[in-house]
């Protein structure tokens, strides 16, 4: 038997006409290149990507491919600088070629480019262009200063270019001892090869400080005056405030005058308040001052020295500086004081004393009295004429074991002197050969 089909009405759609209508949808939305998976592992394959058209490039615009070669340019300029700066940063704080510490004048005035080479050639460094490239990217190159420079072994540029900028050149001394003249000091600087420039006029006595003075090597004379002359009126100012108020001294330059005086009668420290007393002493109660060293300076003037004892012709002679003829100071300084000196003067010692001479053991015996003094007065002559005997009787024999003794034996003669003086009877005021005589 036959089953009889159910007709279609005439608006029901056909079952293949549905699934031709649902392949025709799939295909249009997979695209026209594109085909529906004819199984499920063609459906998980990973699509193709598509290739970028051959022609790409030509569409670029000119200035878009400029920009992006200058771009490539920079970048790799860029890399290229700083592996340079960094190897010229390397070799500029390396070890330097020098292999002992060495001396190097730079003279005043020398451009950079010749300090460079100049530094180079005398082996400090191996790169005068490195160098000079480091100082300036240092921003230092108008912060060198000149000088005379000690560079330490294997210094590498940078520590070359830090020594430069901070001037830590070699300092060299120049003493000025107590109690010399101006001449004498000018004559000092003249003959220090160091120095440079000429010295003009002579400065006034008394207005250079006796010290220690550093200076780099090419430091002028002048430079080297004004700078005792500073240091004198510092301290000089200072001094005189905090002096003694009861001195009969009316300004600081009677007191460089007077000072300049203790400082040629004594060389020990601990004398020169004392001999400084005996002066404002003698002030006080209106006395010459008696000190042979104005009378040598009115000899000799800035010479300094007269080079034998003083004759009575000269101690006779009423000139400016000979204080045994005038009344008070002598009209200048007959020396350069030091600042003990200065000190000592400003703040003398509280005694009666008005005499001093000389001890025979480098210092001095004071005496308050005019017969006390003839009494040291007497002691000292006692103990000179044995010295003097036993030196000529060492200088006879011409050996060193007659000078030994003679020394001892003048030591003995000394305490013998010292022991027996009071037997003897006052001397008159005497004036003594001595090199620090003292008073009469």
């Amino acid at each position: 038997m036959f089953r009889s089909k159910t007709p279609k009405s005439a608006g029901e759609p056909d079952g293949q006409d549905e699934h031709s209508e649902l392949v025709q949808h799939l295909r249009s939305r997979a695209g026209s290149e594109h085909h529906l998976p004819r199984s499920p592992r063609e459906a998980i394959r990973p699509k193709p990507v598509p290739l970028p058209p051959d022609d790409m490039s030509a569409h670029r615009h000119p200035l878009t491919m400029l920009l992006n070669g200058l771009i490539s340019l920079v970048i790799f300029l860029f890399v290229v600088s700083g592996a340079i700066f960094f190897i010229a940063k390397q070799q500029f704080e390396a070890p330097g070629p020098l292999v002992q510490t060495r001396s190097v004048i730079v003279p005043r005035g020398e451009a950079l480019s010749e300090i460079s080479r100049r530094l180079e050639r005398e082996g400090i460094i191996n790169d005068a262009t490195l160098f000079l490239a480091g100082v300036f990217l240092s921003k230092s190159g108008d912060k060198l200063k000149a000088g005379e420079y000690l560079f330490p072994e294997h210094a590498s540029m940078r520590d070359v270019m830090d020594l430069l900028v901070e001037g830590k050149a070699i300092l060299h001394k120049f003493t000025v001892p107590e109690g010399l003249t101006s001449e004498q000091i000018v004559e000092r600087l003249k003959e220090d090869e160091i120095l440079v420039g000429e010295v003009g006029e002579i400065p006034p006595e008394g207005a250079l400080l006796p010290d220690t003075y550093k200076f780099t090597r090419g430091t002028e004379r002048m430079a080297m005056i004004e700078r005792m002359r500073s240091a004198r009126d510092r301290a000089l100012a200072r001094i005189w405030e905090r002096r003694d108020k009861n001195l009969p001294l009316k300004s600081p330059e009677e007191l460089v005058t007077l000072a300049s005086i203790v400082e040629k009668e004594t060389g020990k420290a601990d004398e020169r308040p004392r001999v400084a007393a005996v002066f404002v002493n003698r002030l006080r109660k209106s006395m010459r001052l008696q000190s042979d060293p104005t009378i040598i300076y009115g000899l000799v003037g800035g010479k300094g020295t007269l080079g034998r004892p003083i004759l009575q012709s000269e101690l006779d002679k009423k000139t400016e500086y000979n204080t045994y003829q005038i009344d008070g100071l002598p009209p200048t300084p007959i020396a350069n004081p030091g600042l003990a000196a200065l000190e000592a003067t400003a703040s003398p010692s509280r005694t009666n004393d008005l005499y001093f001479v000389a001890s025979g053991d480098g210092g001095h015996v004071f005496a308050a009295t005019l017969a006390e003094h003839n009494e040291n007065v007497a002691r000292w002559r006692k103990i000179s004429a044995e010295m003097k005997r036993m030196e000529d009787e060492a200088a006879k024999n011409g050996t060193s074991a007659a000078a030994a003794g003679a020394t001892e034996a003048a030591k003995d003669a000394k305490a013998t002197a010292a022991k027996d003086a009071k037997d003897e009877p006052p001397l008159p005021p005497l004036r003594l050969n001595l090199q620090k005589p003292g008073l009469r």
